[in-house]
């Protein structure tokens, strides 16, 4: 008699290779590393004064950083507390950009917060700041108008101001009088005032008579009065003087005197790259 016998399924060998079990799971990826910057500069960008200020105040004990006494070169970060004293100094590492601030100065205004004669000053009609102040980008006399740039970071002011940068400043000039050849002369190649040699960089007639005569006039730093100083060092008295560009600002022809203009965000990336 014929059995049939069970049919046993047929076994086929699996090639198993060995693989390095790191290589199958990847490693955890490292956590990003936390930005730090050096502290002098982001008290600098708070308007608490210039870089070098604050260089010479964490030089003096005055900063602190988490309870320790900071160093100049210390560098922090979003978690560290930042005292002046006792003063908690509140960082925003997001705001990268500062502020900028155009003001057309009228005559009769002082650049200056404190005043012992009283006089009126530019920094009652700028807007109110909560966690900085404005800074002055030069200065310009009592009797001086024109264009004034503010900002909320001293690094900023420090590159406009600093005589190394030689940025340009270009004033409208009215005169008692007309200059001539001799005396134009003069002023571009260098007078001789109480603190030094002073010369124009670019000096235009703008025409006018009498005692309405213009000039253009360009200079590469911002001593004292040094316009006025120059014109009486070859025997002319200015009348009106009017700041009508610093470096790569003009003097916008829509801001009244005594109005103020603050920069978008797309103008002061645009102004940084421009100093830069």
């Amino acid at each position: 008699m014929k059995v049939n016998r069970p049919i046993r399924p047929i076994k086929k060998k699996v090639s198993v290779v060995q693989t390095d079990e790191a290589e199958q799971t990847p490693a955890p990826p490292s956590p990003p590393a936390t930005p730090t910057f050096k502290l002098q500069k982001l008290l600098a960008q708070k308007g608490l004064g210039s870089r070098r200020e604050m260089e010479a105040l964490i030089a003096s004990g005055a900063v602190s950083v988490n309870g320790k006494t900071a160093v100049v070169g210390d560098r922090v970060g979003a978690q560290d507390l930042v005292c002046i004293g006792k003063r908690v100094i509140r960082l925003n590492l997001e705001e990268s950009l500062p502020k900028v601030l155009l003001y057309h100065k009228p005559e009769g205004e002082i650049v200056s917060r404190d005043d012992p004669e009283g006089r009126p000053s530019v920094f009652d009609k700028l807007p109110h700041l909560r966690s900085s102040k404005w800074i002055a980008i030069g200065r310009l006399d009592f009797n001086t108008s024109g264009l004034l740039i503010f900002t909320t970071d001293g690094t900023l002011a420090n590159r406009f101001m600093h005589p190394s940068f030689e940025v340009e400043r270009e004033y409208a000039v009215r005169v008692l009088g007309e200059l001539t050849p001799e005396q134009i002369t003069q002023l571009t190649t260098g007078v001789t005032l109480a603190d030094g040699q002073a010369a124009f960089s670019y000096l235009a007639d703008q025409g006018g008579e009498g005692t309405n005569h213009w000039y253009r006039i360009i200079l590469k730093e911002g001593k004292n009065r040094e316009v006025r100083r120059m014109f009486e060092a070859v025997g002319l008295t200015v009348s009106r003087l009017m700041r009508v560009r610093f470096g790569p600002i003009n003097l916008p022809p829509r801001i009244k005197r005594g109005q103020w203009l603050e920069l978008d965000e797309k103008e002061i990336r645009r102004l940084l790259s421009l100093i830069a």
